[in-house]
């Protein structure tokens, strides 16, 4: 079971969020989050109640998760201080904030990790039910490390949040946010010819009935044939009388078995949802692929283990598009994280067949971004080496966000260390469909920080109950158009 690279160290960096809460108070200038260029960016920070006055605290300011503009300190003898700085173009502002000469905040200790395990678990499953069923079936699962508070499971690529008193974001002019790289020139050509390619490939889809999670629908494991590769997943169609919208679910990073649930639940509610697993491996299995997935073929647009990825999620929609249960009115594509950053591709790769794109922190963007002092997105291409850089551009969800022409809606976490602000909204801002974003302000990724995903969840709900039910999805253009 391999959902703790979804969930992994939320409980430590919860941990520590309340640690913070319970010594500062940060009242952002502007409550939005979001600053024009030369507006005064900053904070109010005031004492929580038992907070000594005496203790001072240092903060440092990076400029788009990476370079530092500013550090400085402050304390709250005269019982406020100000965190500020002005910009002079667009970026996003993350700063950090320490005890003046004193180690970061500890680590829980097992006891209070068991503790902090059985809350989050209540949390999750309050926003999302279908979890319900799997804390049941393993009660020892741990959250935070395995065994609880003990050992430190493999992250992958992307970064683990370091431990601060606190971590603040802030956008000034996001909606010009661009990549650091232009998209290269065949970019177009090169993409053609691959789903020229992937057209000439029979589907050969095989379907097979298995027992249905929940009742009310039927329940199914799919094989499709793709280039080079297959098709994996899970179709869940309600037994009620159809055609019915159509769902397709692309999933976040990691090596897993694919959650029946996710799908399941859709189904209940009338949704025709297809959960296409990111790897060519059983559905039951945790272990199908090396864990090491997007480093192979990492030097040539050719070999990159994305390239089979971005091909299997288009055949997904493409079958799906066939089959007499959809309405042929509502097809959404959606994920969170790496099933974000592959609805994205799969919208671009296929204008005029989505109706709504819907993503969560979407990581895949602006590749080159170390090269131009921004933080790096997952998969934290190495474009150190030039090839690897080449090949990176040809897989940036900007290059293929400009050919979206379903309205898209994308939600962005300020402190995202995974998913860096400044990656999501230099693909976003190619987009020239209508869009709506979700700013996030107190959100790192979705795992390390689930109990501020409420603007996604709350949000998300609701457009996918407008669509259920016939109705259209209209952006909310505030943010994405700007002031």
């Amino acid at each position: 079971m391999k959902m703790r690279l979804s969930l992994l160290a939320a409980a430590s960096i919860l941990f520590a969020a309340t640690a913070s809460a319970a010594d500062l108070n940060f009242t952002p200038l502007k409550p939005s989050g979001i600053y024009a260029v030369g507006d005064e960016v900053g904070w109010t920070v005031t004492p929580a109640s038992g907070t000594t006055a005496k203790t001072t605290y240092s903060y440092t300011v990076l400029n788009n998760g990476a370079m530092e503009i500013a550090k400085g300190a402050f304390d709250l003898s005269k019982g406020s201080a100000t965190i500020s700085l002005k910009l002079d173009h667009p970026a996003m502002v993350y700063v950090t904030i320490d005890k003046t000469g004193a180690p970061p905040p500890n680590k829980p200790t097992p006891a209070e990790a068991n503790k902090i395990n059985a809350s989050l678990k209540a949390l999750l499953s309050k926003n999302d039910a279908s979890l319900q069923p799997l804390f049941d079936k393993y009660p020892d699962f741990c959250l935070v490390q395995a065994p609880c508070g003990m050992a430190t499971p493999d992250t992958g690529p992307s970064p683990m949040p370091e431990p601060h008193v606190a971590t603040l974001g802030a956008a000034v002019a996001p909606n010009q946010i661009q990549p650091s790289a232009p998209r290269p020139a065949d970019f177009d050509q090169f993409w053609s010819g691959k789903l020229a390619d992937l057209a000439k490939v029979p589907m050969r889809p095989i379907v097979t009935e298995i027992a249905a999670p929940l009742p009310g629908i039927r329940f199914y494991k799919v094989q499709l044939d793709s280039l080079n590769s297959h098709v994996q997943g899970y179709l869940a169609v309600p037994l009620k009388k159809g055609p019915h919208p159509a769902m397709i679910q692309y999933q976040w990073a990691g090596v897993y078995a694919l959650i029946p649930w996710n799908c399941a639940n859709r189904a209940a509610e009338g949704w025709l949802c297809f959960n296409v697993s990111s790897h060519d491996m059983p559905l039951t299995s945790d272990n199908g692929v090396p864990k090491n997935y997007y480093e192979i073929g990492n030097q040539s647009r050719e070999t990159s283990y994305y390239l089979n990825m971005y091909l299997r999620d288009t055949r997904a929609l493409d079958w799906v598009r066939t089959l007499p249960e959809w309405n042929k009115k509502v097809l959404v594509v959606t994920g969170t994280s790496m099933g974000g950053h592959q609805s994205l591709v799969t919208a671009g790769l296929n204008p005029g067949k989505v109706t709504a794109v819907l993503v969560n922190e979407p990581s895949g963007g602006d590749t080159q971004a170390t090269l131009n002092g921004r933080m790096a997105a997952y998969p934290n291409w190495p474009v150190s080496d030039p090839r690897v850089a080449e090949t990176a551009r040809y897989f940036d969800t900007a290059n293929f966000a400009a050919h979206i022409t379903a309205p898209t809606m994308a939600a962005i976490g300020f402190i995202d260390i995974v998913c860096p602000p400044s990656s999501v909204f230099s693909a976003v801002n190619q987009i020239k469909a209508p869009k709506e974003i979700i700013p996030m302000v107190e959100s790192n990724h979705n795992n390390f920080t689930p109990d501020k995903q409420a603007g996604w969840l709350q949000r998300s709900e609701e457009v996918f109950a407008t669509l259920l039910h016939g109705g259209k999805f209209v952006p909310d253009q505030s943010v994405s158009k700007g002031p």
